[in-house]
Formats: structure tokens, C-alpha cells, sequence
């Protein structure tokens, strides 16, 4: 293990953070807040603490899988330690327990939150609460290693990349990692400045065109209203609905689009699956809630926003689909297990993974039947390699299995099993609401604090693709050689 080259990329990550957090003080400084100086201390102990871990350079640059894994996972571990740190010094959020829930929430994109009353935090920790979501549904590696090759590190970002990166497969857009990192970032940037800019000419403020994009292009999911997105307008709730699909999509699609490559854009297995899906549910959706709403558009615009909102893994939420007949709720719980397609910033299994599953599993009864039939797994016209079937077999038991441990390790609560099941499932998926108490009208304060640490180690899991998680546990990590 280089333990000197983890510790100076980490030294990167919280310089980083203490950035990102100037952006909630200056918040704090237009509209008048006294926490402002919470946030700057923050920042300044970030950037110290950053700078300290950096002062010895590491002899060796190399940073193989291994340390790449460890890299990332405890990247996201130390971001949320001390990300939490300014709701509790500025009184938004007491308890350090619900501060660190909240903000680990947060950078992974989930959106599950222990707060009651939202309405009720500061500005300065809205924007921050609704900035983690950008930073994390993007991941801040992804700027990192647009910054490494400058460093001379280039050989090392492919593997904080392999650790970082959603889905069944990695790869690059094109042949440097660090331009992959900035053409990434640039369609980031470029679709979340045109959401801010159709919310604020369909009326909604700036500081709220600026924290629901946020959640939408990050597919994150804090509100700032206590009622989500039920309270603005059925045009700003189409516009985050179209935007939740769009940040659901593979990014690889806007960059065959950018590059004039139109057949190939087409070709991509995986979204046309994706909207194949949406369309289905919202379609089944409309049919069985139609008795429930004034009129058949009202019925079209919640339909289609909560099946965006869920497959996408954002979590906004327009009306109590908790309400809704059990055909629909069901659909939305299976919806929650497919999630987004590989390369966005959505979570769940990934439309990529599941593709390839049922083409497995066709292949497999197709030799029952002819034992000699020689037939290769493709997608997108190319043959998917042994190597990421074995990931993702292995991604799927480590998945189911992590659900079970932790279903029985949050039923010690005592709450009903809907509860606690479609909380882990909310968790792993990194989708935000649930059912029952955990509904979207409700919150994750009912459970106990160890359970709380049971699902941010699942939203954890979830964001980063389990693996990076599960190798922290190995004690064959932590040897030297």
C-alpha cells in the first residue's frame, strides 16, 4: 500500500472542500447570516489539515487499483466528516450523528434527510446541504484528475477513475484521462447552467433555480421547501422532470452528440432501454392513478416527474406517491432497483448491468437447448469481455447481500418492515424517500443512531459501486506489499 500517495491525493480532496466551502460562506455574507464564520473556519482548517498531508511528497507516484479504491473511499469518508462540522457549529443541525447523515446524504447524491423542517436551516446551509449534491453526483475525482496529469500523475487517475466511476465498464471518451475528466465536467456545467436559467425565466427565484438544479443535475434530491417541488408551478415541475431524465442518461451520449456521431448516439443499447423503461412505468402509472387527480395532464406531470425522480435516483417529489394504489408504489420500488444508466450521476443497479444480466441469462437457457452453439454477450455491438460479466455477478451478490445485513441491522428499531426495507433500499440506491415512515412526507429521524451509521455506510456503498467499500474491509488492503 502507498500510503504516501493516498495521503497526498486526500490532501487535494480537502483543499477542494475548503473551496467548495467558501461558496455557502458568501451565501451567508449576501444574505446577512452570523454562520458565515462557521463556514470560514471550516474552510480554514480544511486547508490546513490538506496542507499538512501533502508536505511529504510520496517517493513513489504509482497508484495501482488497490490504492485507488482506498483513495476514493476514504476521500468520500473524510469530505463527510468534515462537511458536517458547519450545520453543527451554526446550530442548523445540532447532533453531530444527524449532521454527518445529512451530509453524506449529500455527496452521495441520496437525499435522504433527518430534517423535519427544512424551511428552517439558514441560507448558508441550503446551499451548502444542496451544493453537496453537485459536488458528489459529478464526484470531485473527476476534477481531480483533470489536476494529477499536470502533476506528472497521469499514469495513476485511470484507476481513481475505475474506483469513481457508475456502471458495469469504464472507459475513456477519449484517449487522455484528463480530457475525458474536462469534457465531463464541461456537459456538467453547460446542462446545470441551463436548467438555473429555464427555472429563473419560468419564475422560480435564483436561489432556488440555483439549489434545485443542483439536486437535479447531480440527482440528488434536497428540497428546499418542506414539500419538495409540490409547491411551485406545473411548468418548473416539467422543467426538473425533463432535466432529472436528461442527468439520468449516459454521458457518452452527449459526447457522440457533440461529436457529430448521430448513428452512434442511436446505438447505445443502454438508453434505449432507459427511456423504453420510463415510458412503460409512467405509462402503467397514468392508467392506475387516474381516478386520483382533477384532471388527466395533473395525472401525465406526477406520473411522469416521480418515475423520473426515482429510476434517475433523484428523490424530488411532487405529491405522496405513498398514497398511490399498490400497482404504482410497486412499480416505483422496482424502479428504484433499476436506477440510472452507467456513466450519469444516477445510482441503482444500472440499466448497462441488468441489459447484460438478461442477455446472460438468455444465453445460458439458449445452450440448454443447443449445447453447441457457440454465442458471444454484446452490447452496443461490441463483445462484453469475461472479465466485467465476472464484476458484475460479483457486484449482484455483494449488492443482495449487503441489503439483507442491513435490513436485519436496522429492524433492531423495531419499525415496520416496509419501513425499514424500502430505507436500505432508499440507502444502497442512493434514491432519498422511501415508503411508510420514511415516506416523502417523512424522514430518517425515526431511526436510532446506529442505525443511522448502518445506512450512511450503505449510501456509501451505494455511490461508490461497493467495491471500494468492501475492499476497506479486506485485511489483505492494509499490507504493505
Amino acid at each position: 500500500m502507498n500510503y504516501l500517495m493516498v495521503l497526498y491525493i486526500l490532501s487535494f480532496i480537502l483543499k477542494a472542500e475548503g473551496v467548495f466551502l467558501l461558496l455557502p460562506a458568501l451565501t451567508g455574507i449576501l444574505y446577512r447570516e452570523s454562520g458565515v464564520v462557521c463556514y470560514l473556519a471550516v474552510a480554514a482548517v480544511c486547508f490546513v489539515t490538506g496542507t499538512l498531508l501533502g508536505i511529504r511528497k510520496p517517493v513513489s507516484r504509482s497508484l495501482y487499483t488497490r490504492e485507488g479504491f482506498v483513495t476514493v473511499a476514504f476521500s468520500w469518508i473524510v469530505m463527510s466528516i468534515f462537511g458536517a462540522v458547519p450545520f453543527v457549529l451554526t446550530g442548523d443541525i445540532p447532533s453531530y450523528v444527524d449532521a454527518l447523515f445529512e451530509t453524506i446524504s449529500g455527496f452521495t447524491t441520496t437525499g435522504s434527510s433527518i430534517l423535519s423542517n427544512v424551511e428552517g436551516l439558514s441560507r448558508a446551509g441550503l446551499f451548502w446541504r444542496s451544493f453537496t449534491h453537485w459536488v458528489g453526483g459529478m464526484g470531485v475525482f473527476v476534477f481531480i484528475m483533470a489536476i494529477l496529469p499536470l502533476m506528472g500523475m497521469g499514469g495513476s487517475t485511470m484507476n481513481l477513475m475505475k474506483a469513481e466511476s457508475t456502471g458495469a465498464s469504464v472507459s475513456r471518451l477519449v484517449p487522455h484521462v484528463k480530457d475525458t475528466a474536462k469534457i465531463l465536467y464541461g456537459i456538467y456545467i453547460a446542462v446545470t447552467v441551463v436548467e438555473i436559467i429555464l427555472l429563473c425565466l419560468f419564475g422560480m427565484p435564483l436561489f432556488d433555480a440555483l439549489t434545485t438544479s443542483f439536486g437535479t443535475v447531480g440527482t440528488g434530491g434536497f428540497g428546499i421547501k418542506n414539500d419538495s417541488m409540490a409547491g411551485y408551478s406545473p411548468a418548473i415541475q416539467n422543467i426538473v422532470t425533463v432535466f432529472m431524465i436528461l442527468s439520468g442518461v449516459n454521458y457518452s451520449l452527449y459526447f457522440c452528440l457533440l461529436s457529430k456521431k448521430v448513428k452512434e448516439a442511436f446505438r447505445l443499447e443502454e438508453v434505449r432501454w432507459y427511456f423504453l423503461v420510463i415510458f412503460v412505468s409512467a405509462g402503467v402509472i397514468i392508467w392506475n392513478t387516474r381516478g386520483l387527480y382533477a384532471t388527466l395532464g395533473e395525472t401525465v406531470r406526477h406520473s411522469f416527474f416521480q418515475v423520473g425522480s426515482i429510476i434517475t435516483t433523484t428523490g424530488y417529489a411532487t405529491t405522496d406517491f405513498d398514497l398511490w394504489p399498490s400497482l404504482s408504489k410497486t412499480i416505483l420500488v422496482v424502479l428504484m432497483y433499476i436506477g440510472a444508466c452507467a456513466g450519469s450521476t444516477g445510482g441503482g443497479i444500472k440499466v448497462s448491468r441488468l441489459v447484460i444480466l438478461v442477455k446472460t441469462i438468455w444465453k445460458e437457457l439458449s445452450l440448454i437447448i443447443h449445447p453447441r452453439e457457440v454465442r458471444k454477450i454484446r452490447i452496443n455491438r461490441h463483445v462484453v469481455e469475461h472479465e466485467t460479466l465476472r464484476s458484475i455477478n460479483v457486484f449482484l451478490v455483494i449488492y443482495f447481500l449487503l441489503m439483507l445485513v442491513s435490513t436485519l441491522l436496522v429492524s433492531v428499531d423495531g419499525l415496520d418492515f416496509t419501513t425499514n426495507y424500502t430505507a436500505v433500499i432508499s440507502a444502497v440506491n442512493n434514491i432519498g424517500p422511501g415508503l411508510e415512515l420514511v415516506g416523502p412526507t417523512q424522514n430518517f429521524s425515526v431511526f436510532s443512531a446506529f442505525s443511522k451509521f448502518v445506512l450512511m455506510f450503505d449510501m456509501l456503498a451505494g455511490r461508490l459501486e461497493l467495491f471500494p467499500m468492501m475492499v476497506l474491509l479486506l485485511p489483505a488492503t492494509w499490507k504493505k506489499r
